[in-house]
């Protein structure tokens, strides 16, 4: 909440990459209060969150859609940085703001239209054949269907590659500037601060995403029932929720309280608001 309110009433942080940022806020926040109100049901009636009922559906379906939100915005990241690095600044920022604007509705499009499938039918709430143990009433197929294109591909394969790329140009270019005879001291110093957020970024969704994945792929291949799994895999399955949501911790510190202008202008607020008490004081 503090980094999208920073960026919305500070008028030069409204920069095509800022609106991705500010979106990728939206998505951990949303993951945040799917969790929070699956916690609740968790809380107030454990079973219908072990045994699967009709009123998981929908908070299952939040919680997929601003997963897949998150790592859409992940990949968007991703690849403007990329863009930003090996095409001409001048020539992407005509469109630039536009192509982000867009990017953020396809990307609500599509996580919407997968994260609700479950509400529109492609559930077992009705039948027990291919019912999955850590996710009733969702179904197996649709779990692995949403894990390995988005989780796999582009959560873990499209941002390595990605960051990669970004880390390759950089290097090219300090090499071609040291024996052009520039100074590349400051260039070098860019390049190691590139170089470890990425791969910090990456490590990050690799520990948040790879042991829901791995709970998916046992629940795939699982043949046992609730009550012979109980308490373990649920133990399990609520710790890849807790990874998930210090996902949309890290994500924030990562790509915006990290980011020296985002953080000047959260201590400028700071400053203006303690003003405003010392002189409602006075």
């Amino acid at each position: 909440c503090t980094v999208i309110f920073t960026r919305i009433v500070t008028k030069d942080l409204h920069k095509p990459i800022s609106i991705l940022f500010c979106n990728l806020a939206f998505s951990d926040l949303f993951t945040s209060f799917s969790g929070f109100w699956i916690s609740t049901l968790f809380i107030t009636n454990p079973d219908i969150t072990i045994f699967g009922s009709k009123d998981m559906l929908a908070p299952y379906a939040l919680y997929t859609m601003s997963i897949l939100s998150t790592i859409y915005n992940l990949v968007s990241i991703g690849i403007e940085r990329y863009l930003a690095v090996a095409e001409s600044m001048r020539t992407r920022f005509r469109a630039a703001r536009n192509h982000s604007v867009a990017v953020v509705l396809i990307n609500w499009v599509l996580a919407f239209f997968l994260g609700c499938l479950p509400l529109m039918g492609w559930n077992c709430l009705h039948r027990r054949k291919n019912l999955s143990v850590l996710y009733s009433p969702f179904c197996v197929d649709y779990l692995i269907f949403i894990t390995i294109p988005n989780v796999v591909v582009a959560a873990f394969i499209i941002p390595l590659f990605t960051y990669l790329r970004i880390i390759i140009i950089l290097r090219k270019r300090k090499l071609r500037m040291k024996a052009c005879g520039q100074a590349t001291g400051t260039y070098k110093s860019a390049e190691i601060q590139v170089a470890r957020t990425s791969i910090f970024i990456w490590l990050l969704a690799l520990i948040s995403y790879a042991p829901f994945f791995a709970g998916v792929i046992f629940d795939a291949t699982n043949h046992q029932c609730h009550v012979d799994l109980y308490p373990g895999i649920y133990i399990f399955r609520n710790c890849t929720a807790m990874l998930i949501t210090m996902n949309c911790l890290g994500n924030p510190i990562i790509y915006t309280l990290k980011a020296k202008p985002l953080g000047d202008k959260l201590k400028a607020l700071k400053c203006l608001s303690t003003n405003r008490v010392r002189a409602c004081t006075l």
